[in-house]
């Protein structure tokens, strides 16, 4: 038998077995709690990675010196280094660094390298160049251009190399020369794929910021429109601006703007998704809050109601805000038509939206609880279709649906030659031969048929997007409470658009809080442009009038 000692050593021993297991699921569950914490709960500094520490980060604080350039860019074969000597009072040597691909080699020959590499001692001015004065005698007298500045540190040079610019360093200078010599190919300016229109301009952004900008200053030739200039992401270095009206938007929106981008942490930002998931006020919300186009009109024309841009290097897709709801069922068509037919538009297209959410819903309701309300006639002939089908409405209605998501799904991702079939073999080989073998009603084909053709008149992307991912709780909410479900649904979603603010602006303005004027000017309907005298008091725009005149 055990002693007492020893009885009590077990006991004291599994206490503090149990004691560390304990710690340990306590430890476990601290730190899912901080995994859950950090994937849902955004700080206030907004970033995605923290940039690790390279090795090369250290030799970018040194001195600027072209040899040092010269390793740290030397073993990407792209980078290109022209060694050479200027000739003048001194014999100066000089590297000029730069991209292959990125530059303009015509111009680093042509006007760069020759007047650097004659023979200067001939030229009474020009002769006295030696080490020390060859930078700002360079800058005044030898290179042509208007790109051309000054820089005095490493990370500078490097940066300027790697974003396309030519890079000249002379000796042991701490000084070097930044030309403006960028020329990689690009597309040029092309009609949008994704706002294609019938009466209106042709032209849409590129992928290279310079242009786009330039499309934008020959909207607007006034020099109250503002470009700022920014850079995000430590290791792409991804060039964007920043453009408004100044006197017309808002200086509260503007520097929440400029805040909001200024507190983005990332190493890398490829895209303009990457700011929009990273500034937009509520980002669990499945409705869009920042708005985007591909032409300069829509950006000159929302610009002028007092909103800010938001141009990315790389992509061809503006971002605008603030935001309202409407302003995603409005197109710029609307302002090239006359008023009767671009109301006429706007009824279609709410209509379409209407439809798109409701249409399933209101008929698993229907043909599950409320019978009552269809006519006879109409209920037989819904009673004879859904004869010999297995599954309820409810089920039925999800079914088709998914069915509906994966076939649009296929189509946008399969190559244009056959992306067309999708729909052929959608609606002819699987529509109907679900019908013949009795696993879906016919009058649920025609109501699925109906929502996917009525979501296609949503003209935005993202908002048909989010009625997609809310028409399936809708759904639900029917197949399970019938209307009192989907007028459930309805009021949930009505607060949580109420809740929405997009830069400080009531997401469901001027219906929420109620502007007669802007209701009445350019929300359900378009005013003709002889009556347009005031710009949409959606925003606190300095300047309220848009110098319109009336009728005559």
């Amino acid at each position: 038998m055990r002693s007492r000692e020893e009885n009590h050593r077990l006991a004291h021993n599994r206490l503090v077995v149990g004691q560390n297991k304990l710690d340990k699921g306590g430890e476990n569950v601290r730190s899912w709690m901080k995994m859950i914490k950090e994937l849902t709960i955004r700080p206030k500094v907004r970033q995605i990675r923290k940039s690790p520490s390279y090795s090369f980060d250290e030799e970018l604080n040194k001195p600027l010196s072209g040899q040092t350039v010269k390793e740290i860019l030397s073993k990407s074969s792209d980078v290109l280094f022209r060694e050479f000597f200027l000739q003048g009072k001194e014999r100066i040597p000089c590297i000029l660094a730069a991209v292959d691909g990125l530059v303009d080699k015509n111009l680093l020959d042509h006007f760069i390298l020759k007047p650097l590499m004659v023979d200067l001692a001939g030229h009474q001015e020009l002769a006295q160049v030696t080490l020390s004065n060859v930078v700002d005698k360079t800058l005044q007298s030898l290179l042509p251009g208007l790109e051309i500045k000054k820089i005095s540190k490493m990370g500078e040079a490097v940066d300027a190399i790697l974003s396309g610019d030519s890079v000249i360093f002379f000796g042991d200078l701490t000084d070097a020369i930044v030309i403006g010599a960028r020329g990689w190919a690009n597309r040029g300016v092309a009609e949008p794929i994704t706002e294609s229109i019938v009466k209106g301009p042709r032209e849409g952004f590129s992928e290279t910021l310079r242009i786009n900008t330039s499309l934008l200053r020959r909207k607007i030739k006034h020099p109250s429109l503002r470009i700022i200039s920014l850079k995000l992401g430590d290791l792409t270095n991804t060039d964007l601006v920043v453009t408004y009206i100044e006197k017309i938007a808002s200086p509260d929106i503007v520097s929440e703007v400029l805040r909001r981008i200024g507190t983005i942490k990332m190493d890398a930002m490829l895209g303009n998704g990457y700011i929009e998931e990273m500034i937009e006020d509520n980002p669990y919300s499945p409705f869009p809050q920042i708005s985007f186009t591909e032409r300069p009109d829509v950006l000159a024309g929302k610009l002028l109601e007092g909103k800010v841009g938001i141009i990315v290097d790389g992509t061809p897709i503006v971002l605008m805000v603030p935001v309202v709801l409407t302003q995603f069922l409005n197109v710029n068509e609307d302002y090239y038509q006359r008023a009767m037919v671009a109301i006429l538009s706007r009824f279609v297209r709410y209509l379409g939206a209407f439809v798109s959410i409701l249409a399933p819903s209101i008929y698993i309701a229907v043909t599950t609880f409320h019978q009552e309300i269809i006519p006879t006639d109409l209920l037989m002939s819904i009673s004879a279709g859904r004869q010999g089908v297995p599954f309820p409405a409810l089920l039925e209605a999800l079914t088709m649906t998914v069915v509906l998501e994966i076939l649009q799904e296929a189509g946008l991702r399969l190559p244009k030659p056959i992306g067309s079939t999708i729909g052929i073999v959608g609606a002819l080989v699987i529509g109907d031969a679900a019908v013949k073998a009795s696993l879906v009603s016919p009058l649920m084909v025609i109501i699925i048929g109906l929502t996917a053709v009525a979501s296609y008149a949503i003209p935005t992307f993202d908002l048909s997007l989010a009625v997609r991912l809310i028409r399936f709780p809708l759904m639900i909410l029917a197949g399970i409470l019938g209307f009192f479900g989907v007028s459930v649904g309805l009021y949930v979603i009505t607060i949580h658009l109420l809740s929405l603010r997009s830069f400080g602006v009531p997401y469901l303005s001027p219906i929420a809080p109620l502007r007669i004027r802007a209701l009445l000017q350019d929300t359900f309907v378009r005013a003709p442009w002889w009556a347009l005298k005031r710009r949409p008091q959606l925003l606190d725009v300095e300047e309220p009038r848009s110098g319109g005149k009336g009728k005559g």
